[in-house]
C-alpha cells in the first residue's frame, strides 16, 4: 500500500478536529475566469481544499488551464476528482484515485484506473486511494457510471461496502449523491458508515444549507463537497452561513 503523501496527510490531519469543506470545480461548467473567483473565494472562506474535475469532462486542454488558473491563484491543495481518464491533469496537487464501487460496468471500477495509473505515475501526483459510492439514480454520475444505485433508505447496504472499501486498503470514502442531484445524502446513512469506516469521510451532493451542512457533519462526515452551489449567482452568500455553522461548531 501506498504511503500518505503531503495532502492526504494534511487532510487526515485535520479530519477529526472538524468538519472541513471542499469546494469542486467542474470544468465543463465553469471558463478560466470563474473558477479563479469560485477558488478564491472558497479559500478565503476556509474551505480546505479544491476538487476540478466532472462526469462528462472531455476537454484536457481546458482541465489544464482551469488548473494551471486555479492554482497560481490559491494556497490550498487543488485536488483532481477524474470521472475517466481524461480528467487527469499533470498541474494538480494530488488525484482521488478512486473506485466507483457500485458501477455495474468493470472500466469504472478497476479499468479506467489501470489505464490512468501510468499517466498518475509520469506526472508525479500524490495519489489517494479512495472509494466511491454513488446514492440514487438521477445524477449524471449514476448515468455515465452505469451505477446500480445504494437506495437512500438502505444504510446497511453502504455501511457494507464502506467495510468492503476499508479492507480493500481504500483509505478514503466519497458518499455522494451525484453530480446534479437535488437530494443530500441522509444523516442516517452517514453515521451507519462512520462506524464501518475508519479513514477519511467524504459527503456530496445536495449540500445548500448550513442545516444539511450541519446534519452531516454531525453524523460524522469528515469533509463536505459544495460543486453544483458554487454556480449560482450570488453564491458566496450562500456559503457564508455554511461556512459559519461548521466554524460554530468546532468552538464547542
Amino acid at each position: 500500500m501506498s504511503r500518505l503523501g503531503r495532502i492526504e496527510t494534511q487532510l487526515t490531519s485535520r479530519k477529526r478536529g472538524h468538519t472541513g469543506l471542499a469546494a469542486l470545480i467542474d470544468p465543463d461548467n465553469f471558463e478560466k475566469k470563474g473558477a479563479i473567483s469560485v477558488a478564491r473565494t472558497t479559500e478565503k472562506l476556509g474551505f480546505d481544499c479544491i476538487f476540478i474535475g466532472g462526469s462528462t469532462l472531455g476537454d484536457q486542454t481546458h482541465l489544464d488551464d482551469i488548473v494551471s488558473a486555479v492554482k497560481r491563484n490559491v494556497t490550498c491543495p487543488v485536488i483532481l476528482f477524474p470521472g475517466n481518464v481524461t480528467g487527469i491533469s499533470r498541474h494538480a496537487d494530488a488525484i482521488l484515485f478512486s473506485s466507483l464501487l457500485n458501477s455495474t460496468n468493470t472500466y469504472f471500477i478497476i479499468g479506467a484506473q489501470a489505464i490512468g495509473a501510468i499517466q498518475v505515475s509520469r506526472y508525479n501526483l500524490e495519489a489517494i486511494p479512495m472509494g466511491y459510492l454513488v446514492f440514487g439514480d438521477e445524477s449524471t454520475t449514476s448515468f455515465i457510471g452505469q451505477v446500480r444505485s445504494i437506495p437512500y433508505t438502505k444504510p446497511a447496504v453502504a455501511a457494507m461496502y464502506a467495510l468492503a472499501a476499508q479492507y480493500l486498503g481504500m483509505r478514503a470514502l466519497y458518499l455522494e449523491a451525484g453530480s446534479g442531484s437535488n437530494h443530500p445524502m441522509p444523516p442516517e446513512v452517514v453515521k451507519a458508515v462512520r462506524k464501518s469506516f475508519k479513514g477519511l469521510l467524504v459527503v456530496g451532493g445536495g449540500i445548500t444549507t448550513p442545516e444539511i451542512a450541519a446534519s452531516l457533519a454531525d453524523a460524522g462526515a469528515d469533509l463536505l463537497v459544495i460543486g453544483n452551489l458554487l454556480e449560482t449567482k450570488d453564491f458566496k452568500k450562500k456559503l457564508v452561513p455554511i461556512t459559519k455553522v461548521l466554524r460554530d461548531k468546532l468552538k464547542h
